[in-house]
């Protein structure tokens, strides 16, 4: 079963390895229905996430319809939607199998104290944080567990400590993403990535997309690799995870692990479905000592409605789209519509690509009456 605010990357993944999978998400997209042996669309939303009793009653019943058929499930694989909820970790851990981090996990790395000290122990360079803003300086006000970059907002003013809220010093430099494998306090690297903001009204930092690989020279990519397999056995990781830094002309700062398949798992996935294997071996403690059959460049980017839309019945989305709203749904101004995929012999290429796509699929869908 996978449980994520979107599924659709997940069952991908776990379709071309050969999995059957059970999805629960917010969204119940097309591509999440055709890939799904059996799926729910969850209440929730974005920013608050799910309805805790109503994804565990979910979970329950894909459960139980397929124990009903003689085939039960082999755990639960996590995506996004839990970082700031270790407590609904734990309640699914209760009822399955969790292929994934521990509640206890992923609380100490979101935790934004507990991760800066895990840094230290790491000796891993990360921006200052405070619970409170200091009068001086250039600050970020995050929420604790905040994913997807919404919740990230420049703090021109000072202001006190409030409960689920943190500020960090803002730095400058290229966000630079490495997915890792963990097992048993080890990792491997997967690759890194490239990752850009889409900004809107209020939400400057928003997630616009990833290309791979990233433009990071040989020596400084592997200083940043090796800060990773510093990290991780102090973190009890396991699984596919991600880590971002902001890659600086004299170093790197660290900004926060991921822990869990996340959003450059669309330029990371194997055609042949290894990705998702590797994923549930690292989560039984075993490492892969292959490398992934990757083309030599990818992206991925999400298209946000940049105004009300309604997909119309009679729509042709292209085999580059994913996540596709069904016809006659509401995809209100800000919320995502889809994502957009390319390969290419370059990254370059392959982010130029996804870049006109995106711009195509929406120029296309706003000219349809909502």
């Amino acid at each position: 079963m996978i449980a994520a605010l979107s599924g659709r990357a997940l069952a991908a993944c776990a379709r071309r390895g050969g999995y059957r999978p059970l999805v629960a998400d917010l969204f119940g997209d097309c591509d999440t229905q055709d890939l799904a042996e059996a799926s729910e669309r969850v209440p929730g939303n974005l920013t608050r996430g799910f309805v805790p009793e109503a994804l565990l009653a979910a979970l329950d019943r894909l459960a139980a319809g397929r124990l009903a058929a003689g085939r039960p499930v082999i755990g639960v694989v996590t995506g996004s939607g839990f970082e700031d909820r270790p407590e609904l970790l734990r309640a699914i851990a209760a009822r399955h199998v969790l292929l994934g981090n521990a509640a206890e996990t992923v609380a100490a790395l979101k935790d934004p104290l507990a991760f800066a000290a895990i840094c230290a122990r790491a000796g891993i360079a990360h921006p200052e944080i405070r619970q409170d803003r200091p009068d001086e300086g250039m600050w970020l006000r995050k929420l604790t567990g905040g994913s997807g970059g919404v919740h990230v907002v420049a703090s021109p003013r000072r202001g006190d400590a409030r409960r689920g809220r943190y500020y960090q010093r803002r730095v400058e430099g290229v966000p630079i993403s490495v997915a890792f494998l963990a097992a048993g306090g080890s990792c491997r690297v997967l690759g890194l990535s490239r990752q850009w903001a889409d900004p809107a009204p209020g939400r400057p930092f928003r997630y616009g997309g990833a290309v791979r690989p990233a433009p990071v020279g040989p020596v400084r990519a592997s200083e940043m690799c090796e800060a990773v397999m510093r990290l991780v056995p102090h973190t009890g990781l396991r699984g596919l995870n991600s880590a971002d830094f902001l890659l600086r002309e004299d170093g790197f700062d660290l900004l926060e692990v991921n822990p869990r398949p996340g959003a450059t798992l669309d330029i990371f996935a194997d055609r042949d479905g290894a990705l998702f294997r590797q994923h549930l071996d690292a989560c039984a403690g075993v490492l892969p000592d292959t490398d992934l059959a990757l083309p030599p460049a990818s992206a991925a980017a999400i298209v946000y409605a940049t105004a009300d839309i309604r997909v119309p019945p009679d729509f042709t989305w292209p085999a580059w789209a994913a996540d596709r709203q069904p016809a006659g749904d509401p995809v209100p101004r800000g919320a995502p519509l889809c994502t957009v995929c390319a390969d290419a012999a370059d990254a370059d290429t392959a982010e130029a690509c996804v870049r006109h796509r995106a711009a195509a699929i929406l120029a296309r869908l706003l000219q349809v009456p909502a």
